[in-house]
Parts: structure tokens; C-alpha cells; sequence
């Protein structure tokens, strides 16, 4: 069964597309998706995620079970940085190993996405509040990974007018958190009647536009991925490791917590991704002497794969025998 469940994710349409584009790059194809398809590809991604996570929870009411849940998420977002910042801190610069334990603490919406389609091939469904787990866990990490970078290398702030405040309030208002935020917001408060009218925009078509996205990552990734040869293999055996270790720690963990298997599944993924979007954005400003091509292609290049691949399957196992 489970080595069913590991071809049937290798196998995945979504996946196949995201070779698909690595592969167009790797014999220079000409193939390319326009940057403003792409970006309204991500945010109708987050817009229906967002949108029927709230929908979800306005049927549900808010709940122990959904208390326990954030107060988790936060947790596993403060803590991840903590401890990977010192484990990379003895191989890389102060100011790139706090970018990277930020981007490594934070969570990556495209891994959520892939995983909600995950559960649906196999006919589970995650809690609508998870939306709400996955946007509260994209910044307590940025905010740990600045006070790390503040704390043991003063010298890599960009100038004494760049605060806590400014960062804490660049990741709250980064477009992919107010977006899925904001989508969530929504479909809470929405007429469920009124709703039903663009279910065929926010369910029908959505596994299509995913398949593109990951079309355009899988390029993205071939591109980056060169540029992050010269950091040898120390940064490459830790964006395999570390999520494996994270996202099998929390989906044991998650017990605590829910006895729910998809939203069991959707914390192992949470705690397992790596941000490419909000970390990124928040360090350019905070961190800017860390490198990007080093926690960009981590993250893209690395750990994303290795989730969408083995890590789903994995940790589905994990949960299914605890």
C-alpha cells in the first residue's frame, strides 16, 4: 500500500509537469511562461485555497481542536529556525544561516497546495483552518531568523533604519500572506449560497493551474539550481535531511494535537517546506548580505522535489503507523 502511494505521487500529473519544465531547461528549450501568467497563476492558487479553507471553517466554528492547531503551527514556526541556525551557522556565514533557518522555519504555499491534492488523490480532506495554520506559520520564522542575524552578526543589517517592525510588517503584508489571508477572511464570511457560484473557479479548474505553476518552478529550479554548486555538499544533504526530519517529527507529533490524518499530513508538510517567497522578500530587506542563490535554489532546487516526491509518501506512512 504505501509503495503504491509512492509510485501513485511519482506518477502524479503535477509532478510529471514540474520534470517537465526541469527537463526544457536542462536541453535549453524555448519553452517559457510570461512572469504575469505566472503571477496570477500563484495568486488564483492561494485565492482558492484561502476561499475554501475559510468556507470550510465557517462550517465548522472555531474549536479546541482549531486553538490547538495554531498554537502548534507557531510553535514549529519559532522553533525550526532556532536549531537550524546554529547547525548552519558552523558552515556558513551569521547572516546566510539565519536566512536560511528563516526559510526553513516558514512554509511554502506551493508545498501546501501540492499536498491538499495529495490528500485529494486519495480521497482525504484537510480542516478548513489549516489555511489558517499555514499563514500564521509565515512569519514567526522570518522574525526568529532577523533577532538570530541581529543577535551574532550585527554588521549584516542593510542600515540602522531597517527595525524588527519594518520586517515583522514587510511579512504581513508580503502579497502571498495577504492574499491567502485575506481569501480566508472571505470564504468565512461568505453567504455559502453565493459561494457555490464560483466553485467551478475555485475547485474544477484548480488541479489545471497547478500543473502549469509547477511547469514554471520545474524551470525555475533548473535555472537557480547551477548557481548553488559552489556551497559543496553540506547545504545540499541538510534541504534533504532537515525537512525529512522536521516533517517526520511533526506528523508524530501532531498526535498531540488532532487525531485527524490529513491534518496530521498538513503539519508534517508545513513543518517539512521551505519558503521561497516571503523569506526571500523580508530577507532582501533585513538580510541583505545573505545570498539568494543559496536558500532560493535550497528551497526550490531541493527541498520542494524531495517533499512532492518522497517526502509525501513518507510521511503519510509515518502517520499512518502512529
Amino acid at each position: 500500500m504505501k509503495f503504491e502511494i509512492l509510485i501513485s505521487n511519482l506518477t502524479n500529473p503535477t509532478l510529471l509537469f514540474f520534470i517537465l519544465g526541469i527537463l526544457a531547461t536542462i536541453i535549453k528549450s524555448d519553452l517559457e511562461i510570461p512572469a504575469s501568467t505566472s503571477k496570477f497563476i500563484s495568486l488564483y492558487l492561494l485565492f482558492s485555497i484561502g476561499f475554501k479553507g475559510g468556507q470550510e471553517l465557517s462550517h465548522s466554528g472555531l474549536t479546541a481542536e482549531i486553538g490547538n492547531s495554531l498554537i502548534f503551527g507557531f510553535m514549529l514556526a519559532s522553533l525550526i529556525p532556532l536549531y537550524t541556525f546554529f547547525i548552519l551557522k558552523r558552515k556558513i556565514s551569521v547572516s546566510d544561516a539565519g536566512a536560511v533557518a528563516a526559510a526553513y522555519g516558514s512554509v511554502s504555499a506551493v508545498t501546501f497546495v501540492a499536498a491538499m491534492a495529495f490528500l485529494d488523490s486519495i480521497n482525504l480532506k484537510a480542516g478548513g483552518h489549516m489555511v489558517a495554520v499555514m499563514a500564521l506559520m509565515e512569519s514567526p520564522a522570518i522574525i526568529v531568523g532577523v533577532v538570530l542575524i541581529r543577535r551574532f552578526d550585527t554588521s549584516s543589517i542593510s542600515n540602522a533604519k531597517t527595525n524588527l517592525k519594518q520586517v515583522v510588517g514587510h511579512a504581513f503584508t508580503n502579497g502571498s500572506v495577504l492574499m491567502v489571508l485575506g481569501s480566508l477572511c472571505i470564504g468565512l464570511i461568505a453567504d455559502a449560497k453565493q459561494a457555490e457560484g464560483i466553485k467551478p473557479f475555485t475547485t474544477d479548474i484548480f488541479k489545471g493551474f497547478l500543473a502549469i505553476f509547477l511547469l514554471e518552478m520545474g524551470m525555475v529550479t533548473a535555472r537557480r539550481f547551477k548557481a548553488f554548486k559552489q556551497y559543496g555538499w553540506f547545504v545540499t544533504v541538510f534541504a534533504i535531511i532537515i525537512p525529512a526530519v522536521n516533517g517526520c517529527m511533526a506528523a508524530y507529533a501532531s498526535q498531540l494535537v488532532t487525531a485527524d490524518t490529513a491534518n496530521r499530513f498538513i503539519f508534517a508538510i508545513l513543518a517539512a517546506s521551505a519558503s521561497y517567497i516571503a523569506v526571500p522578500a523580508a530577507m532582501r530587506l533585513a538580510a541583505p548580505k545573505a545570498d539568494p542563490g543559496l536558500y532560493l535554489p535550497m528551497a526550490l532546487g531541493v527541498t520542494f522535489p524531495f517533499n512532492i516526491s518522497v517526502g509525501m509518501p513518507l510521511y503519510y506512512a509515518i502517520i499512518q503507523q502512529f
